[in-house]
């Protein structure tokens, strides 16, 4: 599931309390939420109209409202909508019933969170696959409808070959061949347009293709019109369909160009390797041939480490030079089935053919020691390089082009993040062991950076929309990894799991008041915003009076510092909360609420928590001019602030026209990567 994708959730639930209790297990498991709740049939069909959600959660203690009334509702909607229902406990007898009815998806136990989430998770999958395939049905004919147009209208010769027969082709094949009518091609063995001398050639190569096997797409021939005369082509297949059978097109194009000059601009001049085009085209061939049964293919991408260190150090002008030494040494281990090319400024990537894992790791060790062993020379300079190699095994399962780059992509970059000259394959068989191993090395970079000062802090600027005085900026963690700056999202998890939130909350909160002072004595009012974790929060006998120390000693006249937490935590340690908030408001403190308006009633929480700002959920935000809904949303959530006299934020604003909107919703402050970029925070201004 994509990890921005928010499920809209409809709770048919009794108590309120149940449903927000599921709606924070979900969010806490890190999925964002967009939950309306219904007791009513006539509540269901105003909740099915005006939000349309993509799972039904329903509780079957709900007096009044049987399943299949439920299901009768949503059909009625004509909606695909994932319907669950959500039991105290799983039986075989009651769960044979619900599937009998044929109405429910899924069945979750409120018993077992960990299986009532994988059940949304899934059934959420399965809905977002199913509207998938719908678009891209739609897509299709729309393809095949403007294919068709434009195949009659190419002035290249084209025909469909289906078992060696061809089954369409367009004007230009007829007029190129010789042929009056399409009538006269039907039926016909595309071998009799073949050259006596290149029917062997071409023959074979059809036999590859239709079993699938390694062959290459292009074939040079001499072509046999009706007369009997020949003229030279190249053939160009592609796998294709015709009235859903699979068939192969096959494009002849008259020999116009010298073959060596197509060669090399298909070469990237600085390392010989293919272009980046090039390559692309020799991945969606492995692509396809892995989604069509193949086996023993794996991507890998390949960099030099510490790159633009080491440019700095030998020059710009050597750059392309070292590049290509470096090219030249991967493609030396490369054998005749293999395919390297430049797909970025210093990334190669190659389509290794391999049969077993043994031998992809043997190739890489190889390449790697042929990389780091030998010299580069470079004019007067001479110099070492390591490369970090990541890869992902190509199989049916991610038979994507955009999947396999992503895969490669990610073990590249976690294989440069442990310290570089390393490898790392994606491979969901040993995926669990390598989590384990790289979770190992994020606890070690972790420990190493809170000891060593390893971390980095950013502010954002909040912008006042309403002229508050002073400067307002959201405080951002960073960690200084081997390869460069690291966010939270990749770190925190690990710490949490370990527990070292509270210190790293704790070095967080001491470089920030130090900034404070900091600008406090050139008389900058300024006003941080600075994130919490739950571990801190329970630990308020301790942090509290470092608290009190650390702003005494500061003695801040203008600065402020607001600590924040997002709603879905502090609702599942209500007490501890309300107990910490309770006495930093009495140090002078003020304290924001993330994520806000993402719950139920969101509203009711203010009831027990004394929250100064409300920060608005970003899923508010996505594409707001284009969704009058939330923009309604979001004009509520200020007006109801406003009259509880808190102030209101709006984060992730991405254009000038949410902005504009935000404004006429009445919120108080927004921040952005539109409004500004994140800078580094200097302690001393």
């Amino acid at each position: 599931m994509k990890t921005d994708s928010v499920i809209k959730i409809l709770f048919i639930e009794n108590s309120v309390e149940d449903a927000e209790h599921i709606n924070t297990l979900l969010r806490n498991a890190g999925i964002a939420v967009r939950p309306a709740r219904a007791t009513t049939p006539e509540q269901i069909h105003t909740a099915l109209e005006e939000i349309g959600p993509d799972v039904v959660l329903y509780n079957p203690n709900v007096g009044g409202l049987s399943l299949r009334q439920v299901g009768q509702l949503i059909d009625a909607s004509a909606r695909d909508i994932a319907l669950i229902a959500c039991v105290a406990k799983i039986d075989e007898q009651s769960v044979a019933d619900m599937f009998q009815d044929g109405v429910v998806h899924g069945v979750g136990s409120r018993s077992q969170p960990k299986q009532l989430i994988t059940v949304i998770r899934r059934e959420f999958e399965s809905l977002h696959a199913r509207r998938q395939v719908r678009r891209l049905e739609a897509a299709l004919r729309e393809s095949e409808r403007r294919c068709d147009a434009l195949l009659d209208s190419s002035n290249d010769p084209i025909a469909y070959v289906h078992e060696g027969m061809h089954v369409r082709a367009n004007r230009s094949y007829l007029d190129t061949f010789g042929y009056t009518d399409y009538d006269d091609l039907l039926g016909l063995p595309v071998l009799d347009l073949i050259g006596p001398a290149d029917a062997d050639a071409f023959k074979s190569l059809l036999r590859a293709l239709s079993k699938g096997e390694k062959a290459e797409y292009r074939l040079e021939l001499h072509a046999r019109r009706a007369d009997g005369s020949t003229f030279p082509a190249t053939a160009e297949f592609a796998h294709a369909t015709f009235e859903g059978e699979p068939c192969l097109q096959i494009v002849f194009r008259r020999q116009q160009i010298d073959p060596s000059l197509v060669e090399q601009l298909q070469r990237d001049p600085v390392t010989g390797l293919f272009n980046r085009a090039r390559t692309l085209e020799y991945i969606d061939n492995a692509v396809a041939a892995a989604s069509e049964g193949r086996k023993g293919q794996t991507m890998l991408l390949i960099e030099p480490d510490n790159w633009a260190h080491i440019v700095n150090n030998v020059g710009l002008g050597k750059a392309d030079e070292l590049l290509a030494a470096f090219a030249h040494r991967v493609s030396a281990q490369l054998r005749q089935e293999d395919v390297a090319g430049l797909l970025a400024e210093h990334t190669v990537g190659v389509i290794l053919h391999t049969e077993t894992d043994e031998a992809i790791r043997a190739w890489i060790d190889t390449l790697q020691k042929a990389i780091s062993s030998e010299i580069f020379d470079l004019g007067t300079q001479s110099i070492t390089l390591t490369a970090s190699i990541g890869g992902s095994l190509l199989g049916e399962k991610n038979a994507n082009a955009e999947m396999l780059l992503n895969q490669a992509g990610q073990a590249l970059r976690s294989a440069q993040g442990q310290g570089g000259n390393r490898s790392e394959l994606h491979d969901p068989a040993a995926r669990e062991k390598a989590d384990a191993e790289r979770e190992r090395n994020w606890l070690n970079l972790l420990r190493r950076a809170l000891t060593q000062n390893e971390f980095a802090l950013y502010h954002q600027q909040t912008i006042s929309l309403q002229d508050a005085e002073g400067d307002y900026s959201e405080i951002l963690l960073r960690m200084n990894g081997p390869q460069g700056e690291v966010s939270p999202g990749f770190f925190m998890p690990i710490a949490e799991k370990y527990g070292l939130n509270a210190e790293i909350d704790r070095w967080v909160l001491n470089q920030a008041i130090s900034a404070l002072k900091a600008r406090d004595r050139h008389g900058i009012p300024t006003t941080f915003f600075v994130k919490l974790t739950p571990d801190s929060m329970q630990q308020q006998a301790n942090l509290l009076p470092w608290l009190d120390r650390a702003l005494k000693q500061a003695a801040l006249k203008h600065g402020r510092l607001v600590l924040e937490m997002t709603e879905s935590k502090v609702v599942t340690m209500l007490r501890p909360a309300q107990e910490f908030i309770n006495g930093w408001k009495q140090l002078g403190g003020s304290f924001a609420l993330e994520q806000f308006g993402s719950g139920l009633n969101s509203f009711q929480l203010l009831n027990h928590i004394d929250a100064d700002y409300l920060k608005i959920d970003r899923s508010f935000m996505a594409d707001l001019p284009q969704h009058p809904e939330n923009q309604k949303k979001v004009t509520e959530i200020c007006q109801q602030a406003h009259e509880m006299k808190r102030l209101t934020v709006a984060e992730w604003v991405e254009d000038a026209a949410s902005t504009s909107l935000l404004f006429a919703c009445g919120v108080d402050f927004v921040q952005g990567n539109f409004l500004q970029e994140p800078q580094p925070l200097v302690a001393n201004v």
